[in-house]
């Protein structure tokens, strides 16, 4: 299970940790003024998105509450929260689990072909379960300038 993808997975996961673990909960849930979402919901999305990368499509079972999805699939916003919303520490506990929970589940399957193949929301077509992963890194990173962005926004 040694892969070079599993060490960048943990690399960028950890670096996105790090830029919000010392943050309040006031500032996680913060949304500037001219934009949609807060870190909360861009922490909740990366978890999220990664999650249905890694699981959904490859068959096994999600390891999120169902409601995760109601909160931080694209498209949606805090504004549209209910009562059921995790808190920033909740959020990070998750984070700091779920990769090594896909290796567990994942690092001996890397060339497994995904039938039928994903294409993603920009079009990138995704065949195989190491692409799946490969993806969550580009769109961790996304997530992670938007994490930044906000911060210096606060």
């Amino acid at each position: 299970m040694d892969h070079y993808l599993f060490d960048q997975l943990k690399f960028v996961r950890g670096a996105t940790i790090n830029q919000v673990k010392a943050m309040s909960e006031d500032e996680a849930r913060t949304v500037p003024r001219g934009l949609n979402n807060n870190i909360l919901w861009n922490l909740g999305h990366i978890l999220l998105v990664h999650e249905k990368f890694s699981t959904v499509i490859t068959n096994e079972k999600v390891e999120l509450p169902l409601h995760f999805t109601e909160m931080f699939a694209p498209g949606t916003k805090p504004d549209n929260w209910g009562t059921q919303v995790p808190d920033l520490e909740e959020i990070l506990l998750l984070l700091s689990q779920q990769i090594e929970r896909i290796e567990q589940t994942l690092g001996n399957r890397l060339d497994e072909e995904i039938r039928p193949p994903k294409v993603t929301s920009s079009g990138l077509k995704i065949s195989t379960v190491k692409e799946c992963l490969s993806f969550c890194l580009y769109h961790e990173g996304m997530h992670f300038a938007a994490i930044k962005a906000i911060k210096q926004l606060l």
